[in-house]
């Protein structure tokens, strides 16, 4: 292999790791994946990412607020999350991942905590300046309406239809894909209709491992520069190269 690479969206934080965390980063720094970014999705795991990020220089630190917590979670529990987001913005290099998520929430009250929440989200990205990490899953045009005066955003672990991923790239927003794209057709149907200066890659670890049944880390990322380079018939190192040049823009590294 004679490329590096960034993994764009992990959580190495989650309990899944607490056996093996720093074997996993140094088996991904073997593989060549020279940067990761990690992902809270709520207050905890927000504080946890920064731990991630303030111990290893090569780690960066979204801070986030998911969907499903948001749908779950009292005002107040969510105002609290929203201030530990702006407190500590300036130790990390986006927001999110957060969303909608009409999949996993389908009563209208979590629908409408997700958008109330969804919307301060927006705001804080707008007032700062940073990079937002979407996740979005059977509501992904209504996400776009919602964050279309934003300069960067990132649709992550993206499994929205074809048209839809060519209105968020036309905006000039960027399409995360992840390791899904090794086994998922749809995923590799979408990566034909994708121009790769939008595409960033990740695992989203250690959820959606190509080696079926086992946990994902980020060292699997090669998987999918392989898959990519097989599907479009382009060199893997470009693969990496591209991929890792959209990720060091859209966040600023």
């Amino acid at each position: 292999m004679s490329y590096s690479i960034i993994d764009s969206h992990s959580h190495l934080d989650f309990k899944k790791f607490n056996n093996d965390r720093e074997d996993a980063i140094e088996r991904a720094r073997l593989n060549e994946v020279t940067e990761i970014i990690n992902s809270g999705i709520d207050y905890k795991t927000n504080i946890s990412t920064l731990e991630l990020s303030d111990k290893y220089p090569y780690i960066h630190a979204t801070l986030g607020l998911s969907p499903m917590v948001a749908s779950r979670s009292e005002h107040s529990e969510v105002d609290r999350i929203l201030f530990q987001i702006e407190q500590n913005l300036d130790r990390a290099v986006g927001i999110g991942e957060a969303g909608m998520d009409y999949y996993h929430c389908k009563k209208d009250f979590e629908k409408e905590r997700q958008l109330d929440a969804f919307k301060k989200i927006i705001e804080l990205a707008d007032s700062f300046g940073k990079p937002l990490v979407i996740h979005g899953r059977d509501a992904e045009d209504r996400i776009l309406n919602l964050v279309q005066h934003l300069d960067d955003v990132v649709f992550h672990c993206y499994s929205g239809s074809a048209e839809t991923m060519k209105k968020i790239t036309d905006m000039g927003y960027y399409i995360s894909i992840a390791t899904l794209v090794c086994f998922s057709q749809y995923h590799q149907s979408l990566v034909k209709d994708l121009p790769l200066e939008k595409m960033l890659l990740e695992t989203d670890s250690p959820y959606l491992s190509p080696h079926r049944g086992k946990r994902n880390e980020p060292a699997f990322i090669v998987n999918s520069v392989d898959t990519i380079s097989n599907i479009l018939n382009v060199d893997a190192s470009y693969i990496a190269q591209k991929t890792t040049e959209n990720t060091r823009r859209v966040f600023g590294l």
